[in-house]
């Protein structure tokens, strides 16, 4: 028996069960009148097995109740189950829902808008491609170079819903074959874009990056992902997601590398999602990319934190100040704040 809010699914064995107790038949008795074995007709009663027309058929004779009767009770009992299931569904996604940011997703276009609750979640079933929301928490649908996600964490659905996002507007973005050896060849070049304006440098790096098999996407923030970033393989190419607007240049800079440091290292399409090892990994190879080690523990010892210093030294790395004064704050060789005028703010379109 199945139930939901509002449905009771009751199989046909039920109504078995009522022949057999006026008649005083054991359920031994009735299956070697029946002819089948007492596993099944154990299985026919609790509703295990679905009752067949030839069934019903032997049910009319040792019972003496038409065989359309029993039909009809079968088909009745396997509509309720669709119905109560689906009920059930559409219960559990509900309260998923309740956690996605449904109408800041509506003005950003990515779903319909609408106040019903029932219509959201129908509309987020297409959107995420999935007959039904509590899927999202499968391993196998959702693979983002990032911690493992939670289904009942908000943040998490908020971080699945902006990388769906991604994933569809990747899918109008042509690229080459994967590449990561081709990726490898291309970082110095990626790398001397620092010094460029987005609307230089944006172009520019898409190219590149589809030439290498990576799809990259720039998305407006969904507030409560907490994220700066996303990488994830989606049929024969790597999405690469990133968040641009009112960024400082170094935060835009280290989010990105750290996602390419994601692809370089093999970190994307595990199942379980990156581990904390990773995500340092990921963060050492932002670093060392974007400013060379020893010449970085040079400029450290120079203890020389002047404007004039700081912007030769960014000159001589071939990146943009700001990524050196980012990196200085975060290494508490200067405090938090000082020099941020050497630090671009970058509004990305989206």
């Amino acid at each position: 028996m199945i139930r939901s809010r509002s449905i009771i699914a009751t199989p046909p064995g039920e109504s078995i069960k009522e022949q057999l107790d006026i008649r005083g038949m054991t359920q031994k008795e009735f299956a070697a009148r029946m002819d089948m074995s007492e596993k099944h007709i154990s299985k026919l009663v609790n509703g295990d097995v679905q009752l067949t027309p030839e069934t019903a058929v032997k049910l009319e004779v040792v019972l003496g109740v038409p065989a359309q009767f029993w039909n009809n009770l079968e088909a009745l009992y396997r509509e309720d189950i669709i119905k109560a299931e689906a009920e059930n569904a559409m219960d559990e996604d509900i309260e998923l829902a309740k956690q996605i940011p449904y109408r800041e997703m509506a003005q950003f276009g990515w779903v319909p808008a609408t106040r019903v609750t029932s219509e959201k979640v129908e509309h987020l079933r297409r959107y995420f491609e999935l007959v039904k929301l509590s899927l999202l928490g499968n391993d196998r649908i959702t693979r983002i170079a990032c911690r493992k996600l939670i289904l009942t964490k908000k943040s998490d659905l908020a971080l699945m819903a902006w990388a769906q996002e991604a994933k569809l507007k990747a899918r109008e973005i042509s690229t080459a074959q994967i590449s990561i050896k081709n990726l490898n060849s291309a970082i110095p070049d990626i790398r001397k874009m620092t010094v460029m304006d987005p609307a230089e440098f944006c172009p520019k790096i898409k190219t590149c990056l589809a030439d290498c098999g990576v799809a990259l996407v720039f998305l407006p923030h969904l507030t409560g992902s907490f994220l700066q970033g996303a990488t994830f393989q989606d049929g024969n190419k790597i999405v690469v997601g990133m968040t641009g607007s009112g960024k400082d240049a170094d935060q835009f800079w280290f989010s990105f590398f750290h996602e390419l440091g994601h692809i370089i290292l093999g970190h994307v399409g595990q199942p379980n999602g990156t581990s904390e090892d990773d995500e340092k990994a990921a963060d050492q190879w932002s670093e060392d990319t974007l400013i060379e080690p020893h010449d970085f523990e040079l400029f450290r010892k120079e203890n020389d934190y002047s404007e004039q210093n700081i912007i030769q030294f960014a000159d001589r790395q071939g990146i943009t100040p700001g990524i050196v004064v980012g990196r200085m704050q975060t290494e508490g060789m200067i405090k938090t704040g000082m020099l941020n005028n050497l630090k671009a703010k970058y509004e990305i379109a989206v």
